[in-house]
């Protein structure tokens, strides 16, 4: 009997396992496919026709034009590829800042309590907040953007990752090595470190959706990227003075897609974690 219960849950892992696969794949496929499309897209689709100005969805402009005449899909597509690059760059910059802190965090008390007051002073403060002083003060554009994201989103991954150095710097092996005359860079290279990849790769995906909606958003409010750029935010800013004249399309399309691209990241995310997480499936 209890070899078989073992049989049923090692089934259930196995099929667990290869649906959570097959999902992060098909949402891998999806966002391959918004990106590569935007490479393909043509100079033509996006300079300006006037013949073809508010021109709502058809066959041959799937998305319509906007007031210029320029195709409403191509100029989607660009500004999401925008936004992507934008969110890896910020995620990156984010997760190095949280690893740096967390490792800190294990050389001392004092240095502990500072990292910890230095977390909680940030998520006191919400994103958008310190988001817009942060682009405001650079002179926005790129450059305070990325910075202003990078400095906003890596207080809830540090405080994850500073717990589990902790319960790392408990372990017996740890203590050996610092009987034995290892250092505190060496402990934290051999160590502590590898026990926090896992984290450190769940927490770069699931940093995504936050960084590409609040790009979106600064943009939109005028703080981040040049209105020369087609961002989702330059483009979802434009549409607002024509919706009452009834072209929903120049909103709702770019809105859409906006939605699905942080969805699939936040789907990827959960996925993967739920692959690394050894007791997801017996929560679950």
């Amino acid at each position: 009997m209890v070899i078989k219960l073992r049989d049923a849950s090692g089934l259930f892992n196995w099929n667990f396992k290869k649906q959570t696969m097959a999902v992060i794949i098909i949402a891998m496929t999806l966002l391959l496919g918004m990106v590569i499309s935007s490479f393909l897209i043509g100079a033509d689709k996006l300079g300006v026709n006037l013949a073809i100005r508010n021109s709502g969805p058809t066959f041959d402009h799937l998305f319509g034009t906007d007031w210029l005449g320029r195709d409403v899909l191509a100029r989607t597509l660009k500004g999401l590829t925008l936004s992507l690059c934008v969110g890896v760059l910020a995620a990156f910059l984010s997760v190095v800042i949280a690893l740096s802190l967390s490792l800190l965090a294990s050389w001392n008390k004092t240095v502990d309590y500072m990292v910890t007051w230095l977390i909680d002073l940030f998520l006191s403060v919400p994103h958008i907040v310190t988001l817009i002083l942060i682009s405001f003060a650079l002179g926005g554009g790129f450059k305070g953007l990325l910075i202003g994201l990078a400095l906003t989103h890596w207080p809830s991954l540090a405080r994850v990752l500073r717990a589990e150095v902790l319960q790392v710097k408990k372990a017996e092996y740890v203590e050996v090595s610092r009987r034995l005359g290892k250092s505190h860079l060496w402990i934290a290279r051999h160590h502590l470190f590898p026990q926090l990849i896992p984290q450190l790769l769940v927490g770069f995906i699931l940093l995504f959706p936050h960084a590409i909606l609040h790009e979106a958003a600064i943009t939109f409010l005028g703080f981040g990227l040049s209105s020369e750029v087609p961002a989702i935010g330059i483009i979802l800013s434009e549409s607002m003075r024509y919706l009452s004249t009834g072209m929903w399309w120049l909103a709702l399309f770019p809105g859409l897609l906006l939605l699905i691209m942080v969805g699939i990241f936040d789907v990827i995310g959960h996925s993967l974690r739920s692959l690394i997480d050894p007791f997801h499936g017996q929560k679950t």
